[in-house]
């Protein structure tokens, strides 16, 4: 096992058996300060060119998976000459970068949550490809509650359930529980608490042994294709997939095995 600290403060890492796993630190809210979004966002950068790294999963341990922006930064910026305007276009202009390079990261992203996920931190579990709960786990999008809108993280909210479901927490504001989340397509699995764990490393150890290049040309092309009018993902679709054929592993495999 390998084990390193990026920021050990704010993120901790460990490499095993192909699965990055980045637990959140700064507990225990785990708030995605500035700082904390740009260390995230980096050691997502360098998994994905990390040959070593076969799949990454998130966890923020205990009661708060994670509470979302730090309310307490932002609140220290309003007395910046501008009442925080810049402060606020920074942080969330970099928080979306880092969810995109999560989303589109080449590595099959998986989220793992026990406690509530909630505004920013529901948008962290949607922005990864799968996502896995303990039955002790809440979701919610306060936004509204506190005189606000949660207009950001309802951008990947949206791109896992349907319309009227993330309108629903939107403007309600109010807290689901695991099972929820699982009927409306936000989370994959609701597992017992004891139990998560193994699954998710199980799991995950299982996605990092594939063949990384063709997980990534597949991940790739299902989100494009899902933007597209049916005949122009078809067409995407069967170019990448006449590609995965031509690799020469599978090549090599073919004639191995039907030769």
């Amino acid at each position: 096992m390998d084990s390193s600290a990026a920021e050990t403060h704010l993120i901790e890492t460990t490499l095993d058996a192909g699965v990055l796993t980045l637990t959140l630190g700064a507990a225990p809210a785990h708030p995605l300060s500035l700082a904390m979004i740009d260390a995230l966002h980096s050691a997502i950068t360098h998994a994905a060119d990390n040959p070593e790294v076969g799949a990454i999963v998130i966890h923020g341990p205990g009661k708060i998976f994670c509470a979302g922006h730090d309310l307490k930064e932002i609140a220290h910026h309003r007395d910046d000459g501008d009442a925080g305007r810049g402060y606020l276009k920074r942080l969330f202009s970099r928080c979306g970068e880092m969810m995109q390079a999560l989303t589109h990261s080449p590595k099959p992203t998986i989220a793992m949550v026990e406690g509530i996920a909630t505004a920013g931190g529901l948008q962290l579990v949607a922005a990864c490809d799968l996502a896995y709960a303990a039955d002790t786990a809440t979701f919610c999008l306060p936004g509204i509650n506190n005189k606000g809108f949660c207009t950001t993280p309802a951008v990947a909210v949206a791109r896992n359930v349907a319309r009227k479901d993330v309108m629903e927490m939107l403007l309600s504001g109010d807290t689901y529980d695991a099972q929820w989340a699982r009927e409306t397509g936000l989370v994959n699995r609701v597992l017992p608490q004891a139990e998560l764990h193994d699954f998710v490393r199980s799991f995950a150890t299982k996605l990092a042994a594939r063949h990384g290049s063709n997980v990534a040309d597949g991940k790739r092309t299902l989100y494009r294709q899902l933007e597209m009018p049916l005949e122009q993902a078809y067409a995407h679709a069967t170019q990448v997939m006449i590609g995965h054929f031509m690799d020469r592993e599978l090549i090599e495999h073919d004639r191995e095995r039907w030769g």
